[in-house]
C-alpha cells in the first residue's frame, strides 16, 4: 500500500468542508489528515455521517447541500409526458 501525504486542508471542497467539522467534534481530524479517510473505522465514518445526516436534517431547506434540493426543483409534471 502506497502511503499518502497529509491533506491539504485548503484545496478542500466547501461541501466537504461539513465532514472536517464533525472529524474535529469527535477528536478524530488530526488522524485524518495525517493518514486520510480510510485510516478510520467503519464505526468513527459511521459516526461522522451520522451527525452530517442529523445536522441537515435540523438546517432550513434552503441552506442544505443535499441532492434533495436538485429533486425539490424538479418541476412535477403530473404523469403528464
Amino acid at each position: 500500500m502506497k502511503q499518502k501525504l497529509p491533506i491539504d486542508i485548503s484545496k478542500i471542497a466547501p461541501e466537504d468542508k461539513i465532514k472536517y467539522e464533525m472529524a474535529k467534534e469527535l477528536g478524530l481530524y488530526d488522524q485524518v489528515i495525517q493518514h486520510g479517510w480510510g485510516s478510520l473505522s467503519a464505526k468513527q465514518t459511521g459516526k461522522i455521517g451520522g451527525m452530517i445526516a442529523g445536522k441537515r436534517r435540523k438546517s432550513p431547506k434552503g441552506d442544505n447541500h443535499s441532492e434533495e434540493k436538485s429533486v425539490e426543483s424538479t418541476p412535477d409534471t403530473g404523469g403528464e409526458a
